[in-house]
């Protein structure tokens, strides 16, 4: 007679061990996967509707000039203040000559030129600085002067250029090159995965000059749409696309194969929202005004443009925070890159004999 003891009497598995089995198979990183990805889609789609659908001007640096000080001046810019629920932070100059120097170095926004004691006032703009706060600056004042009885007049002496009437074509160009800096990182994983650390490092330099070129090329010389100073523009994108290769990079040997996690919070989700790029500073909230200027996609859309508009005034600062990301993530990188995912082992001369 067949012994059946072990087959009819054996126990199903329980909870526990159902569960280890589950965690042990191909299905759980899936599952993993579809609920980070659910979540980031979430997070991407809200971090853009927070800081871009409903720009609201927090302080908007202004200068002043003229009879600022006259009861009806100061009155309009009361009412200015007033109808933009915000704060106009106003800088007084002795002259328009000051006033527009402060306009080029970046330092404000828009000049208020008071006449008349305080009866006919010149906003001077600078679509170039932001358009979204130059269209809301020309759309309040002169319904603000018909209230106080100020005459406005509005001119924009920078304006943006033709092929880029909306101003977005450098946050565009800068997107793409903090996307591609971090897939580029990505797709050296997978496809080159045994370089060594000095190899990664000097190939991420190599598609970046390439990357850089190759968008600053297609925008300006194919598309016409901005018209850059070519090499500085190049060289721009090519330090963002190395800076984001090297993050993505930097935190795939802290984090391993969830590297991308923290690449895209602090990329996308922080970063390209706050960069000023879509939605000026003054009218993004409040925190992130201040934090995009530290981060790379913020840094990239600063550079370029200053480089693109205000030529002969560009900043130190941008570059510092390009540079300093790019150092930080290369040191960190080498520092611990035995715990890296890839790279190879080199043999003695004398094993291969």
């Amino acid at each position: 007679m067949a012994d059946t003891s072990h087959g009819a009497h054996a126990q199903p598995p329980t909870l526990g061990q159902r569960w280890s089995e589950f965690r042990q198979s191909p299905l759980w990183p899936a599952v993993v996967l579809v609920l980070i990805l659910a979540a980031a889609a979430g997070l991407f789609a809200g971090s853009y509707t927070y800081s871009m659908a409903d720009p609201t001007p927090h302080s908007i640096p202004t200068a002043v000039v003229g009879s600022y000080e006259q009861a009806r001046g100061q009155a309009f810019l009361d009412g200015l203040e007033e109808a933009l629920n915000a704060s106009v932070k106003v800088h007084v100059y002795d002259s328009a000559a000051g006033a527009r120097q402060a306009m080029d170095d970046q330092e404000v926004f828009a000049i208020f030129n008071i006449h008349d004691d305080g009866r006919t006032a010149v906003l001077d703009l600078s679509g170039a600085s932001g358009a979204s706060v130059a269209e809301v600056l020309a759309d309040t004042a002169p319904a603000v002067g018909e209230k106080t009885g100020v005459e406005v007049t509005v001119r924009d002496l920078n304006p943006l250029q033709e092929g880029d009437p909306r101003g977005l074509a450098i946050f565009y160009i800068s997107l793409a090159a903090v996307i591609i800096g971090f897939v580029g990182a990505i797709q050296l994983s997978v496809h080159a995965p045994s370089l060594t650390p000095f190899e990664r490092i000097l190939f991420t330099l190599a598609y970046a000059l390439l990357g850089g070129f190759a968008i600053a090329a297609t925008v300006d010389w194919l598309l016409g749409a901005l018209d850059l100073p070519f090499v500085e523009s190049w060289l721009i994108l090519a330090l963002t696309l190395f800076a984001s290769g090297m993050v993505f990079t930097m935190f795939n040997t802290l984090f391993g194969r969830w590297a991308m996690l923290p690449t895209w919070g602090l990329m996308i989700l922080l970063g390209n929202p706050s960069s000023g790029g879509a939605v000026s500073w003054p009218l993004l909230p409040s925190p992130l005004g201040e934090i995009g200027k530290w981060l790379p996609p913020g840094a990239s859309v600063n550079a370029q443009h200053t480089a693109v508009y205000f030529q002969g005034h560009q900043h130190a600062f941008p570059f510092l925070v390009l540079g300093g990301w790019a150092l930080l993530s290369c040191t960190v990188f080498w520092i611990w890159r035995h715990r890296h995912p890839g790279g190879r082992e080199r043999r003695p001369a004398h094993a291969e004999s």
